[in-house]
């Protein structure tokens, strides 16, 4: 049973990260075979102020 692991940065609703879901399954599926009931994902939201990229905060780096 494959598991996808998605972290990205707090924001996204529930229809956007449904629709994340329905494209990685089924790329999944079609790249590596099996089912789309086999796939299982777990999406974590991350504060950008806890994520860093270059040495530097992505809250610092990343203003909205």
């Amino acid at each position: 049973m494959p598991i996808i692991r998605v972290e990205m940065f707090k924001g996204r609703n529930a229809a956007e990260k449904k629709a994340l879901v329905e494209e990685l399954t089924t790329g999944f599926v079609k790249t590596c075979g099996g089912s789309p009931q086999s796939v299982s994902i777990v999406i974590t939201d991350v504060e950008k102020s806890d994520w860093s990229s270059g040495g530097e905060l992505c809250s610092e780096k990343f203003q909205d």
